[in-house]
């Protein structure tokens, strides 16, 4: 399913946890989280719209290793006398030259994504919210794994689901496990649609869940995902102001 659509779903998941789950007040910042919970585990997909905002860094990823090999260079060539060393500091740097110069694409995002996570982790670790840490991992890792792995998965959806629970603790905020864990379980759910499905429970079975209804980018399957999306919002707005009146 494509990413506006699970965004779409994930945002309606959120409006329907805010107005219907009792004791969760209504907050934009959680609806807007489900949205962003919707999205997060398609973090091991190189096209995903999620993956491209948090690896903003990518495009700076092949400057900081030219940097690096000119910094080499140019240390080896007025610092290291002429031997064994000097030549060990020129060929490392023309490793990273060429290391710069030859990345595109899926490795530098899986980088930039790499450097985001672990930036996340720092903070985390700063700050002292666990949960900030754990985020940062999961940001980390993700990028290498192979789609609809293990971010499709039961144990995944538990685990951003905590994330959400050690944020509630450490700040307070009263229904962010909800919102986390109603969106990314939301995205699982529409991925089952799909014609690939999703292997909930890898590694313990690879037996794919789906009910193939949806072949992501064709003409037809973009057709039902907005279907579905409106069908969804229809039937989330009749249960709020069913709950409004009752």
């Amino acid at each position: 399913m494509r990413g506006s659509s699970h965004l779409a779903i994930g945002l309606i998941t959120g409006v329907a946890i805010a107005c219907l789950v009792p004791g969760v007040p209504v907050s934009p910042a959680g609806v807007a989280l489900a949205g962003f919970s919707s999205l997060a585990p398609d973090l091991d997909h190189p096209g995903s719209r999620l993956s491209k905002r948090l690896g903003f860094t990518q495009q700076y990823v092949r400057w900081a290793f030219v940097l690096v090999a000119a910094g080499l260079a140019l240390y080896t060539h007025f610092q290291v006398p002429p031997g064994p060393d000097r030549r060990m500091g020129f060929t490392a740097a023309l490793a990273f030259g060429l290391l710069g110069a030859a990345m595109q694409g899926d490795s530098t995002r899986k980088l930039a994504l790499l450097f985001t996570g672990l930036c996340t982790v720092v903070a985390g670790l700063y700050t002292e919210y666990v949960w900030l840490s754990m985020l940062g991992l999961f940001v980390s890792v993700a990028p290498f794994t192979s789609h609809r792995s293990w971010t499709h998965t039961i144990w995944a959806t538990g685990l951003w689901t905590y994330i959400g629970y050690l944020a509630d603790q450490s700040l307070g905020w009263h229904g962010v496990a909800l919102f986390a864990g109603g969106g990314y379980v939301s995205h699982l759910l529409a991925d089952t649609l799909t014609k690939a499905g999703v292997k909930w429970l890898m590694p313990l079975t690879d037996f794919t869940v789906k009910l193939p209804l949806i072949r992501t980018g064709s003409t037809s399957g973009n057709m039902l995902e907005v279907a579905i999306c409106c069908g969804y919002g229809l039937l989330v707005l009749g249960l709020v102001v069913g709950a409004m009146h009752g």
